[in-house]
């Protein structure tokens, strides 16, 4: 909500006249110097005009007239509503321009360009030392973990306005001590033609047909569009993953690629982690309901009490180590040495049902919050 300054105010007051931290307030403003003056337009986050609102509902009450009607400033809900849905880039891009509006101090950038040339897009928010990334839907038919990560992100921002601990930790501080990225959909294209079927660009068309054997039943399309699996693109032991994999071409999963990081998007991905250097990695993935977090013993000693957190939280089970290589997660620990876990969330086969939604949700919003806590 934007409102317009009849007096020179600091963010402490600001923040104080609508009850909520001061850091949101700098943080929903960037490109202004405090204190802000008379007649400048501030973004206050987690609010919004309501028509008709009664002075209950509004904590502060400031109120506008607009159209005949009587607007009044009310704090958003803090109970988000679910993205239970199929959840195609479309309804993920109109989703940030939503969540970036309500809450400010969360911001937006494009790391680059998929095959189709659509954004592929980093969330960040916090001001914390460490620097905490996560990632959703390398894989197409995974989407589901795009809609949860999104859903996460959100009760933490909805929690920060209204100052509601979860797990026994203050957002505040999750706030003040974490620098959090977030790429909800690593792979929109892949994800759109499981979801959609394909693309409205003809072009591709003949080599996706053949690719999936002529079939335009994508439900089992993991790649992106040109039939390269993203998580298999990393020079971690590339060249293992190379010889054994049983794809020698493009294919709706597993084949890792002509060379390593040969992808926009797997590029994309690599130099945001170059480029920032993060502290933790978490990966979501279906399925399995397992946790992996150690990589040819380059996993630092935090590793192991980060993941029996993530398991008491969510009842996961966890594993040290997989035989596979070249993935995002692989290459982070492998380069870095740093924490990383690929969490494979839900049971069944996927693409995982809707209806198992709300309980993955609600066992890996502890996994969440803990990564920022640990």
């Amino acid at each position: 909500m934007k409102v317009m300054l009849t007096k020179t105010m600091t963010a402490i007051e600001l923040g104080s006249h609508f009850s909520i931290p001061a850091a949101l307030v700098e943080q929903s403003n960037p490109a202004l110097c405090a204190p802000y003056q008379k007649g400048t337009e501030v973004q206050i986050p987690g609010y919004e005009w309501r028509e008709g609102a009664s002075s209950a509902e509004s904590p502060c009450m400031p109120t506008i007239e607009g159209k005949g009607a009587k607007y009044e400033a009310c704090k958003v809900n803090e109970t988000i509503d679910s993205r239970q849905i199929r959840y195609h880039s479309q309804a993920f891009y109109r989703d940030v321009e939503k969540i970036i509006q309500k809450y400010p101090f969360i911001h937006a950038h494009i790391i680059g360009k998929t095959v189709m040339d659509q954004p592929i897009i980093e969330l960040t928010t916090g001001i914390g030392k460490r620097k905490v990334h996560m990632n959703a839907s390398f894989h197409a038919n995974e989407w589901i973990t795009s809609a949860l990560l999104m859903d996460w992100l959100e009760q933490f921002a909805a929690d920060l306005i209204h100052g509601n601990e979860r797990f026994g930790h203050s957002p505040l501080k999750l706030f003040t001590e974490n620098s959090l990225s977030i790429v909800p959909m690593v792979n929109p294209d892949g994800v759109d033609l499981v979801l959609n079927g394909l693309p409205d660009d003809s072009s591709y068309h003949s080599k996706i047909l053949q690719i999936n054997h002529d079939s335009l039943n994508f439900t089992q399309w993991k790649a992106n569009l040109l039939g390269v699996d993203l998580n298999n693109q990393f020079p971690a032991l590339w060249e293992i993953e190379k010889e054994r994999k049983i794809p020698k071409c493009p294919a709706p999963r597993d084949y890792p690629g002509d060379y390593p990081l040969s992808e926009p998007e797997s590029i994309a991905m690599a130099d945001l982690a170059e480029r920032k250097q993060f502290d933790r990695l978490l990966c979501f993935h279906t399925q399995g309901e397992e946790i992996y977090w150690g990589y040819l013993n380059n996993e630092p000693e935090e590793s192991g009490l980060i993941v029996k957190e993530f398991c008491i939280l969510s009842g996961y089970a966890e594993f040290r180590n997989i035989d596979s290589h070249a993935g995002y997660r692989d290459w982070f620990m492998y380069t870095q040495k740093k924490a990383g876990f690929t969490i494979e969330l839900g049971i069944g086969e996927n693409p995982l049902p809707l209806d198992q939604y709300e309980s993955i949700r609600k066992k890996g919003e502890g996994i969440f919050q803990a990564a920022l806590y640990m």
